[in-house]
């Protein structure tokens, strides 16, 4: 149901930075959570970070005190601040979104990260 869409990736070099947005369909002010998630290719996909209703994180052991997700409820957007990228950071990043509690999961396409000299 909710339309997410993302951007801002690109290529960076290790030690860089780059900010992702996710642009919603929806209010996401009244979301039940809203999250980045990874995949590289032969990895499984894994959680990077997550935003609840009340502005509540979690984060991945691998990116604490590198990443950081925030929200900009009047342009129904997140996003994901990225620095110090490392080459194992490289994946394609997907936005997730879940309205309700129980409600239907919701994935964006994805914007693809590369960390590289």
């Amino acid at each position: 149901q909710v339309k997410l869409v993302e951007s801002g990736g690109g290529l960076v070099q290790p030690g860089g930075s780059l900010r992702l947005s996710c642009a919603a369909s929806g209010s996401i002010g009244s979301f039940y959570v809203m999250g980045w998630y990874r995949q590289a290719p032969g990895n499984q996909r894994e959680l990077v970070a997550t935003m609840n209703s009340g502005g509540g994180t979690d984060y991945a052991d691998s990116v604490k005190g590198r990443f950081t997700i925030s929200r900009d409820n009047a342009k129904n957007t997140v996003y994901l601040q990225m620095n110090s990228l490392k080459p194992e950071d490289t994946a394609v990043y997907l936005c997730n979104a879940r309205q309700s509690r129980f409600g239907i999961s919701n994935w964006g396409q994805g914007t693809q990260v590369t960390v590289s000299s």
